[in-house]
Order: structure tokens, then sequence, then C-alpha cells
């Protein structure tokens, strides 16, 4: 049987190097399609999914950062090899700082490039297979979350053991969070799923209309009720019910929803017959529940037959590394939607979005990329194309400036301290993280497990402190 040919994307602009690069590759089982721009580079990404790109930097035009940007962006599965000029070893360390798999320098021989080019289609190969297999605990997609961080993935696992239960499941976090995305995932993972999803927002509908909209009415039951209608709760019956910001309900309707939960019956408004249903419940809210049951705002008894399986969403500011990853999906379906090219965000856009607060999270954060996508014609998104919130940050490193997190800016940091003997709290978290490498004698990743956070997160601060000292 023949050997399966994969698929290389060269870009070379110069056609006698392309040539020679093509003849050093034509003894292995490779199909090498040549393109000599970063704009034609991009029209064959549209059309095809090379096994490995080839990528000469310095190339007329689109310059081949971009191209490498372009592919980290939109996430493609293919890894890249840099070219690289022998003076250019900076370029290429930055290239594969930027995601590329390896660098070649020119002059290379046959030997070196198939080498280098053979390590990245297997390289990517293994990577197919441990998605397929990939273990529970390693997932960066779940329904309709877009997340890897660990918080992230203890959520996805309590979904998955509560999902086949009936037990109530009360899903508490931060507006913008995903709390109706978890409903829908519980919902999906259960034996429930093709029946009916009812979702209901507590804090949207007028409290006169809330129990009709839950339970439904007869006819004439109450000026306007001019037929009957079903309420939520019937239109549920064999699957979910959600009731999301359940804290903003009438404490008059708990008490009857806690009569729903018990019996799984309950009344039309205006009916004097009792209605059974099988729904699952599952409840969620913005607000701290103990808080609005000591307010007297909430049902302490309603609270706990809710309250079986808890789900806490961690705000995304606490999801490590997962902005990025959210924002630059963001950026490529937008992008897609308004017809535009957007190659990837710069690095000083990055800073900005992983340094802010985020606190309308997950939808804020949509919201500000689609305002970028929809007020900008494209390329690389850049700080200034951010809005004033993002902009009015001290992220941003640029020219002149002295990032709060750089080693330059030690001293001066220590004067201000002044005699109070309080260390801002960038120094304190530079101290720790370095005297924990230390401790554990250079071997990041166990650092990282003895802090609590993530390697990835200790690559990216020495990396913005190594690039804001030179």
């Amino acid at each position: 049987m023949a050997k399966k040919k994969h698929i290389v994307l060269m870009v070379e602009d110069s056609p006698s190097q392309a040539e020679a690069y093509r003849g050093y590759l034509a003894s292995e089982p490779f199909e090498v399609v040549h393109v000599t721009t970063g704009e034609d580079a991009l029209k064959r990404l549209d059309v095809i999914v090379p096994d490995v790109i080839l990528l000469d930097l310095q190339l007329p035009g689109m310059h081949g950062m971009d191209v490498l940007q372009h592919v980290m962006s939109h996430e493609m599965p293919s890894p890249v090899v840099v070219i690289t000029d022998d003076g250019s070893v900076d370029v290429a360390v930055e290239a594969m700082r930027s995601g590329a798999f390896d660098f070649v320098t020119k002059p290379f021989g046959a030997s070196r490039l198939k080498v280098t080019v053979g390590n990245a289609i297997r390289q990517e190969e293994l990577t197919d297979l441990v998605e397929t297999y990939r273990d529970q605990f390693d997932r960066s997609r779940f329904h309709g979350f877009l997340g890897k961080a660990l918080k992230m993935q203890a959520v996805y696992r309590i979904i998955e053991s509560a999902a086949p239960s009936k037990a109530s499941v009360f899903v508490t976090g931060e507006s913008g969070t995903g709390k109706e995305l978890c409903a829908e995932a519980i919902h999906q993972e259960s034996s429930r799923e093709k029946a009916p999803f009812v979702p209901v927002n507590c804090a949207a509908i007028p409290r006169e209309l809330m129990e009709s909209e839950i339970f439904g009415h007869v006819k004439g039951a109450f000026t306007g009720a001019v037929r009957a209608r079903d309420g939520a709760a019937t239109q549920a019956d064999g699957g979910t019910l959600f009731l999301d910001e359940v804290c903003e309900m009438d404490l008059d309707l708990q008490s009857k929803l806690l009569r729903f939960i018990q019996t799984g019956s309950f009344q039309k408004v205006g009916a004097s017959e009792q209605t059974q249903v099988d729904v699952r419940f599952v409840c969620a809210t913005n607000r701290d529940p103990m808080d609005e049951i000591k307010k007297g705002n909430f049902r302490e008894d309603l609270y706990y037959r809710l309250h079986v399986i808890p789900i806490p969403l961690p705000p995304l500011r606490d999801r490590e590394d997962d902005v990025l990853l959210i924002a630059r999906k963001f950026l490529a379906d937008y992008a897609s939607e308004e017809g535009k090219d957007f190659h990837g965000f710069s690095r000083e856009a990055e800073a900005i979005i992983v340094g802010y607060g985020w606190p309308g999270n997950v939808r804020e954060l949509q919201n500000v990329v689609r305002q970028v996508v929809v007020l900008n014609p494209g390329g690389v998104v850049t700080p200034g194309m951010l809005p004033i919130p993002l902009r009015d940050t001290k992220i941003v490193v640029q020219a002149g400036d002295t990032p709060s997190d750089s080693p330059r800016a030690e001293g001066q940091a220590a004067d201000q301290a002044g005699d109070t003997g309080i260390r801002p709290l960038w120094m304190v978290e530079k101290d720790t993280i370095e005297n924990a490498i230390r401790a554990c004698e250079g071997n990041v990743p166990k650092a990282a497990a003895l802090l609590e956070i993530s390697a990835s997160t200790i690559y990216r601060k020495r990396q913005a402190w190594e690039t804001a000292d030179q």
C-alpha cells in the first residue's frame, strides 16, 4: 500500500531556493504546494489544511510573522517550521514564542530539512491521536464552553457527574460567566437531551406575570387571559426547567415553587386541578444566596431543595490563560461574520487583555472583540483599537513606558513605598515565583504545582519580565 502523501505548504519568495527545498523533500511522501507571498499563503489556507507549513519570514508584502499570527489566531492544526537567515536567530526565537513548531537557519541541507519537517508531521499526528483519545481532564472545549483552565476542568467534571441524576443543580457565578451554558450542558449530557430545555429569566419578567410564565393559566384567569396557556413547567415536561436569577423570584411564588419541587405537581393560574409533570430543575444566580436568605429575600427551605449539586463558575480573571484563547476564537468568528481579515492580537494588545480585570466576564470580552471587528478594517489588533476602559489600563508595553511588572521599575516602586514597608503586589508575586523555581531547582512545572497555578502562567510572567528588562 502506498504511503499517504502529506501536504507541505512552502511559502518562499525565491524560486531557486524553493526549487532546492522541493528537491530536498522529493524522496519523502510529501506533496509540496509552493506560494511566493504571505497573501497567497492565506488564500491557500482558506482551501487546504496542510500537514506542515514551511514559512520564510522575509517575504515581500505581508511579513512571515503575520502569516504565523494568522495560523495561531485561527487555531489551525498545521505546525509551522520557520526559515530564517543566519543572523536572525532572535527572530526565530520570537517566532517559537508565537507558536512556531521549529525553525531552520539558512544555509541548511536536505537531511536537516527532512528531519525537521518529518518531526513536525509526526508531532501533529501524535497530537491528533491524543486529541482523539484525550483524557477528560484535559479539554479546552466542552459543549458551549471554551477554556482549559483547571477551574474549568473541574466544572466539566461536575457537569458530567451530575447530568445523569435528577438531582437539582444550583449554579452560581458573576454575570457573564456562562450560567445558562452550564445549564444547557447539564441537559445535553443527561438522558433528557432529546426533551425540551426551557429557560426562564426570573429577573426579566414582571412579578405579576411570573406565576403564569412558570405554571401557565386557564382562559379567564385574569384580565387579558383570553385563552389558556401552558407555562414553562408544562413545556419542560420530560426535560429540564432552568430558572435563571432565581433569587429575584417573589416570596409567594417561591412557596409555590417549593411545593412543585416536592410533589412534581402544580396548579395553573385560575385552575382547580393539579397538573403532574416530570422536570429536572437547574437554577442559577449571580447573587450570594446565603446573603439573600439573611435579608429575607430567599426562602431557606427552597434554597436547600434546589442546592443539591452546587456548581460555582469561576470569573474570567481567575481562568489563567483562557482569556486569550477565548478572545482569539471570538476574533476569528466575528471577522468571518463581518467579512474582514484580522490576523490576531499584537503583543501589547494581548498584554492588556490578559491584565484587564473583566468585570463583565466572557460577555464583556465578547462585546469588546465584536466592537473591535466592527469598527476597524482588519489586520493585527493593536491597543489603539481597544475600547477606552481597556486602553486606560497601565498594562501597555510601548516605547518609553515602564511596565508594572518590569524589573526596571523596582527602584521606582521601592522609592514610592517610602517608609511604609509595603511592597507592590507584583514585586511580591515576582519574588515568590522566582523563589519557588529556585527551591524546585529550576523545575517550573513542579514550582507551578506547589504554587497552585499553571506552568504557562509562570512562563508568561517570566517572558514579560525578561522582555521589559531588555
